[in-house]
């Protein structure tokens, strides 16, 4: 990180600016993340089957789904470098047209995740997982649209520095969720006992909920940039360049969801119980990833706003700080992990195999913390630049050319199992955050160009994003 810092070392301002974003933005990440987390801990008290049948059915379900979540996410370089720049009309607009990506969207992806039970058939997954896992997709499918209209408006309040009303949302989606699975999975408050779908239930009502109210609270901050059709706003090519420019983002982040999953795809082949102790696991280092997730978020926007404003140094400065702060928080996760893995497996079960299976797994998610750390702060950075297509072709280097076939080599060739597949991905995550650095490193040494979402010509936007340019 001495390249970054040097001649631009954080000032405390920046790093306040920076944590006062980060730190709400890191509530709401790990909102997100606690819905799973809780669906999770209550199914695996039904059997380590349910256990498994939702650790399947959130894998494929978000893996599908991240991709549109991704696309959005165009909006971040967008609205932020508009609103530093005071382009009122261009924030109007990138919203509105968010919503509508979100709805095209929709389509498709509900019709992907109706292949789940022949998806799951094809990779081999236990066959008395694999139908609880497809009842559990299938009732996810009507929480597509609110999910992604969830994500454009959330991306908006961020941009603008409004994250109560996302915070209050989450907060009161975590509690209906909470209720919803203790009503609908054990049968309590007179309701029937559903196990597995129960959980969809809830996370399709939860779902609802999140968009319908964040919407409602955040109307005052959304209000002036919805009441009203913008200009063009319909237009297909500037929502064409939209998606140019978000695509590669939802490639990068389905890329990278991919490669977990399909360790956790081939944890099935290896049983039921390695694929229930790698949730556990991996459900804690997800859990500890949604601060640098946040911090990551946090610097898009601020970045974003100093690529409005023309304010090369401010970008270098936010870099420095936004780049210390995730490692400086994975190492202490890491250490975590190290210390207590057998404590911290007993909170998700009580089966014995899992909790000694995932204690093995524990100590090698600390390995790749802060590596993890690294690259999705990265990520966030090259974002705020609108640099979307390199991090793409990053990832498809660093986990599928490098650290998918080292998981296969060492988890089946050389007979290491669950903790050989996991080694891969340690190696994975560790040249991703080295390349994409390295990324960084080289796009701000070139001069500063704001995406315009209506400029008439694709190749305007192709230089704004920088990754053909070169």
């Amino acid at each position: 990180m001495n390249a970054f810092v040097s001649g631009y070392a954080p000032t405390r301002q920046d790093l306040r600016g920076l944590l006062k974003l980060a730190a709400p933005i890191v509530l709401i990440q790990l909102g997100m993340m606690l819905m799973g987390v809780v669906d999770t801990i209550m199914v695996g008290r039904v059997s380590a089957e349910a256990l498994a049948a939702v650790a399947l059915g959130n894998l494929f379900s978000f893996g599908i789904m991240i991709f549109g979540v991704g696309a959005l996410m165009a909006l971040d370089p967008v609205i932020a470098q508009a609103l530093g720049a005071g382009d009122e009309l261009a924030v109007s607009r990138g919203l509105q047209r968010g919503l509508v990506l979100a709805a095209v969207l929709a389509v498709p992806i509900a019709l992907v995740l109706l292949m789940v039970e022949p998806a799951l058939n094809l990779v081999r997954q236990p066959p008395e997982v694999v139908p609880l896992a497809a009842g559990y997709v299938h009732r996810l499918i009507p929480a597509v649209l609110p999910f992604y209209a969830f994500v454009v408006l959330r991306q908006t309040l961020q941009a603008h520095h409004r994250t109560r009303p996302i915070v209050a949302t989450m907060i009161a989606a975590n509690v209906l969720n909470a209720l919803l699975n203790y009503a609908w999975i054990f049968g309590n408050l007179g309701f029937a006992e559903l196990g597995v779908l129960g959980s969809a239930w809830a996370t399709l009502v939860s779902r609802w909920v999140m968009a319908l109210l964040v919407l409602l609270l955040g109307w005052p901050h959304l209000g002036p940039y919805l009441r009203r059709l913008a200009p063009n706003v319909l237009d297909p090519k500037p929502v064409l360049r939209m998606l140019w420019l978000g695509a590669p983002i939802g490639a990068q982040m389905t890329l990278e969801l991919g490669a977990f999953g399909t360790v956790a795809v081939l944890m099935g082949w290896l049983g039921v119980v390695q694929v229930a102790a790698h949730q556990v696991a991996i459900n804690l280092a997800s859990l500890a990833f949604m601060v640098p997730l946040g911090v990551s978020s946090a610097a898009a926007v601020i970045v974003g706003h100093a690529v409005g404003r023309g304010d090369a140094a401010g970008v270098q400065r936010s870099t420095s700080a936004a780049l210390a702060v995730g490692a400086g928080f994975m190492s202490l996760t890491a250490a975590l992990f190290i210390a207590a893995p057998r404590a911290l497996a007993g909170v998700y079960t009580t089966d014995v195999q899992v909790i000694e299976l995932a204690a093995l797994l524990l100590p090698i998610a600390g390995v790749f913390q802060v590596f993890d750390g690294l690259q999705v702060v990265s990520l966030g950075l090259l974002r705020g630049l609108g640099d979307t297509r390199v991090p793409m072709l990053v990832n498809v280097v660093g986990f599928w050319l490098l650290g998918i076939p080292v998981s296969l080599a060492l988890g089946f060739g050389a007979g290491f199992g669950a903790e050989g597949l996991w080694w891969g991905l340690v190696l994975g995550l560790a040249m991703v955050a080295l390349f994409l650095m390295l990324r960084l490193k080289h796009r701000q040494s070139r001069d500063l160009v704001r995406i315009i979402i209506d400029e008439q010509l694709p190749p305007a936007l192709r230089k704004a994003d920088g990754a053909l340019a070169d």
